[in-house]
């Protein structure tokens, strides 16, 4: 019957390939197989020269890995039994190949290079000697020293061996690279060394287990010395090797190699797949909390925009009226404006000049002027009904509605070649008998007066004086009613002048407002087609977008059962994993 953590572990391999978690598959098979391995692999970490190449030469008595003080390792070196020393390099990507080389030129390659692990694997080393501790079955693996959590790869390994050395107290790095390992390996050992040269080593370590408790870090600290323990094989000093903490250390690695399919396997395990098993869930949880899809967002943008077309409809129709109700003033009050100023030219002319002998001249200046009106009357309203189509068809730059009607048609060019002839007015003219006939009215008065006088002196009734009196009064008379006749001429002519204008203000006035009118109309049927063929589009999008939106919340509703049973098997595999681990956990457990 295979261990329950044994079926934890398939168990979520299987779930991982049901929901196409390929690369977690691949990492689950490789601890399986690892776990099934009945060796121990211990990964030895650490910063730069802490010791760890020496600790692991003190543990098998035996210098497989360069150590000194310009010596730094700079590949992983796996130390594993071998009936007769054996050295290899093992390429990067291609665990098959194996270069074979003398143990003694091994060194030079391990020490080579950088020292540091970098984003590129450039292989590791592999070493084998005859050591009882090997045979047992433990594979010791040397890293190179590293300051920096993240760049530190982890290979396989069943247990983890921080070593620090009794000098100082661990660095907030070397607790981080902690906090980091355990993420993936149950069981950390911390090991203090240079023991033999720190005096104060108890009271570092006793800070150390301080530090390590304040972080959340159940690994046990072990204080060793690897120049005592090596100094003890060389004399074969049973206290010395007592005061140097490797029995303790090599007793506590026995211990876990014996117990790895007990203890040590089921603690991996439930580390592992509740790692997993979040993973696998937490897309699964914002997958299952998203409420809004596609199609529904496209519904609420279409029902907006349809909201919107509606106030836009709103908005346009009243810039047109208002627009159109100031143009028609405006254009009324130009044209009035341009009349009067005629009128008063009219005036100012007809105040010395005569009629009777200006008035071909003058009609000819009369309908300059008003044609000149009228084309600028004209050419301002068009400019205007330009000026107002552009505002009307900003309300639809949104929709890219940028084609603007064209009104113009039916529109005449020009309006002044409607407009009337001025008529000559009947003028009066003072005839040559109408001369004669008021002299002799004026002169009688003035005959008989200056006549009746001089009868007073002797002198008969008409006398030289009479006569001459008679004639005086009479070419007066005759001033005086050809004056009369010219301001009646005048008047005449501003009377005919004003009716005139009269007429052609009222007529084009009336013709401009009905081309403003039926501009008013053109735009109001084009932008009312137009806004309807926006309509039927949005409308057509959100019955579409309301039928996609249907048939997403059924395939929703389907896609969220299937995640609810996902997440329930989830669950109960999560729970069993959590038997199997006896770390505690920070994480979030799968609801």
């Amino acid at each position: 019957m295979a261990p329950i953590w044994l079926d934890v572990l398939d168990e979520t391999a299987r779930v991982c390939a049901s929901l196409g978690r390929t690369d977690l598959v691949h990492r689950l098979l490789q601890k399986r197989a690892q776990l099934l391995d009945p060796t121990l692999r211990v990964l030895v970490i650490g910063e730069p020269k802490q010791g760890k190449s020496q600790l692991i030469n003190a543990l098998i008595n035996a210098p497989v890995c360069p150590v000194g003080d310009g010596i730094t390792t700079a590949i992983p070196t796996v130390v594993r039994h071998a009936e007769t020393p054996s050295a290899a390099l093992v390429p990067a990507g291609d665990a098959e190949e194996r270069i074979a080389m003398p143990v003694a030129d091994i060194a030079s390659r391990i020490s080579s290079g950088s020292g540091r692990w970098s984003g590129a694997d450039p292989g590791h080393a592999e070493i084998g000697v005859p050591r009882g501790l090997l045979a047992s079955g433990i594979v010791l693996i040397d890293t190179p020293g590293t300051d920096e959590r993240h760049s530190v790869p982890l290979p396989k390994a069943d247990l983890v061996l921080l070593v620090t050395d009794a000098t100082r107290e661990l660095s907030v790095t070397e607790v981080d690279l902690l906090l980091h390992v355990m993420q993936s390996h149950p069981r950390v050992l911390v090991a203090l060394t240079k023991t033999d040269i720190s005096p104060h080593w108890r009271t570092i370590a006793e800070r150390n287990r301080e530090h390590l408790a304040s972080a959340g870090v159940p690994a046990t600290l072990l204080p060793v010395s690897a120049a005592l323990r090596l100094q003890a094989a060389r004399t074969n000093d049973k206290a010395i090797n007592a005061e140097s903490g490797f029995p303790e250390l090599i007793a506590r690695l026995t211990r876990d190699l014996g117990t790895k399919k007990d203890v040590l396997a089921p603690s991996t395990v439930g580390l592992l797949a509740t790692t997993v098993i979040e993973q696998l869930a937490a897309p699964l949880r914002a997958e299952l909390s998203t409420e809004d899809s596609g199609s529904i967002s496209r519904l609420y943008d279409a029902q907006r925009g349809l909201d919107e077309l509606r106030r836009c409809s709103t908005r346009w129709q009243n810039t047109l009226a208002d627009e159109m109700t100031d143009l028609m003033s405006d254009i009324e009050y130009d044209l009035r404006d341009r009349t009067r100023q005629i009128m008063r030219k009219v005036d100012e002319a007809f105040e010395t000049a005569d009629p009777l002998k200006a008035w071909d001249e003058y009609q000819s200046w009369m309908e300059k002027n008003l044609t000149e009106a009228t084309e600028a009357n004209f050419a301002w309203l068009v400019q205007r009904c330009d000026w107002v189509t552009g505002r009307v068809a900003d309300h639809f730059v949104r929709y890219g509605a940028d084609i603007l009607p064209e009104w113009r048609h039916g529109v005449p060019d020009r309006l002044a070649e409607q407009l009337n002839e001025l008529e000559r007015p009947n003028i009066e003219k003072f005839t040559p008998a109408q001369k004669i006939f008021t002299g002799l009215r004026g002169s009688y008065g003035g005959l008989l007066m200056f006549g009746l006088a001089t009868t007073l002196a002797g002198m008969p009734l008409i006398n030289p004086v009479s006569l001459g009196a008679g004639a005086l009064f009479g070419g007066k008379s005759i001033r005086d009613e050809g004056r009369s006749m010219l301001k009646r001429r005048q008047a005449t002519a501003k009377l005919a002048s004003q009716r005139h204008v009269d007429d052609f203000f009222l007529r084009l006035n009336k013709e401009c407002k009905d081309t403003a009118r039926w501009v008013q109309r053109a735009l109001r049927d084009h932008f009312t087609g137009l806004t309807e063929q926006l309509q039927e589009a949005i409308v057509h999008s959100l019955r579409t977008a309301k039928q996609a939106a249907d048939a997403d919340a059924l395939e929703r509703d389907q896609r969220h059962r299937d995640i609810q049973q996902k997440m329930r098997r989830l669950a109960a595999l999560y729970d069993r994993a959590q038997t199997l681990s006896t770390l505690p956990r920070t994480l979030e457990p799968v609801a």
